[in-house]
């Protein structure tokens, strides 16, 4: 936790003020209390750029643009409970407060994920032809298809960090040079990539043979066009505590029947359900394996990750399931990506 002594202000304080206050505090966020040391709100950077925008002059007061309802913990909350607060919204300071709502100090979010680096590596799958995307993935391999202003991959990468899982393989294939050149080696974004090359189409998981020996914990296996916020700390920890081979993550999926259904029995209708709505479990495209699972594959096969899970429930090696009910978007089609891009904002964007 730091101190706030540096941005702390008050309602009364100038527009001026305010920016002083950020730039010297170097957290992009004031706090503003009142004369008891209560919490009023906060304000960044980019609250004061859209009052200046809207006609506030430096000498103006904060007091219209002060965010007054932030996101907020307290002195006995965890480190957990605060990390679970933020990331959904990638807030990276919180207010603390004590019993009275008096501001005690300002948690840095980045400084709490970084004692928290996993040793669990991740593997992204981002060969795919992206063949319903044309004309778009004729010059851009689709997990580089830009969302919210950034690669599709770059988000997943981002996301992964945030909970501290920093090791990152990439298992390339079409257009793999654009991917290789817009991450190197990962040290730009505050990770580290390695690159498995497909030299033809292997699926989900019979690339994994080209990686025996890399793994000494369970790792996670994601497809490169999917967007979703679901916490992956939460998943490892339910896969260890299940003491599961595989887990799948996966979806719920609703579809209502057009039609009236009919139930009988011996050719006598019993009764008639109008238009019902199904609901199914769907694979969601995140999984995590334990490192012998790769023992099972092949080399030089075609492999998708549902023929391994099969195999997996043959051998009565039972594989669980993860529900996802944070935000997921397969990436797959034209009405899909726009969806992506319409919902970014709400979904990802951290608060300016």
């Amino acid at each position: 936790m730091k101190s706030i002594d540096k941005i702390r202000l008050k309602s009364s304080s100038t527009v001026r003020e305010a920016m002083i206050a950020i730039d010297d505090g170097a957290m992009k966020i004031a706090v503003v209390v009142d004369e008891e040391g209560k919490l009023v709100g906060i304000l960044t950077d980019g609250d004061i750029r859209r009052g200046l925008i809207d006609g506030m002059t430096l000498s103006s007061s904060i007091e219209k643009i002060i965010q007054t309802n932030p996101i907020v913990c307290f002195v006995n909350d965890s480190k957990e409970d605060i990390l679970a607060k933020s990331l959904g919204k990638k807030i990276y300071h919180v207010p603390v407060l004590d019993a009275n709502y008096k501001v005690v100090g300002i948690e840095d979010i980045d400084t709490l994920l970084a004692s928290q680096t996993k040793i669990n590596k991740v593997v992204l799958m981002v060969g795919g032809l992206g063949s319903r995307l044309r004309p778009l993935t004729e010059e851009t391999p689709k997990p580089m298809l830009k969302v919210g202003n950034k690669p599709i991959l770059e988000t997943i990468i981002n996301n992964f960090k945030q909970y501290g899982f920093k090791d990152i393989i990439l298992s390339v294939n079409y257009k793999a040079d654009i991917v290789k050149e817009y991450f190197g080696d990962g040290k730009k974004f505050g990770v580290n990539i390695e690159y498995i090359h497909e030299t033809k189409r292997m699926g989900t998981a019979g690339a994994l043979s080209l990686m025996r020996g890399r793994f000494d914990e369970p790792f996670f296996v994601m497809n490169g066009d999917l967007l979703t916020n679901v916490n992956f700390e939460h998943f490892l920890n339910f896969h260890k505590e299940n003491g599961s081979h595989a887990t799948m993550a996966v979806r719920e999926y609703e579809y209502q029947v057009p039609f009236g259904v009919i139930n009988q029995e011996e050719g006598r209708i019993t009764s008639i359900i109008e238009k019902p709505m199904q609901r199914f479990y769907v694979n969601a495209g995140i999984y995590i394996l334990n490192p012998e699972v790769i023992e099972m594959i092949e080399d030089d096969t075609f492999y998708d990750m549902p023929m391994l899970f099969d195999d997996l429930i043959k051998s009565n090696k039972a594989p669980i399931s993860f529900p996802v009910h944070e935000y997921w978007l397969d990436i797959g089609q034209m009405n899909e990506l726009k969806q992506a891009r319409d919902e970014y904002a709400s979904v990802f964007e951290e608060s300016l």
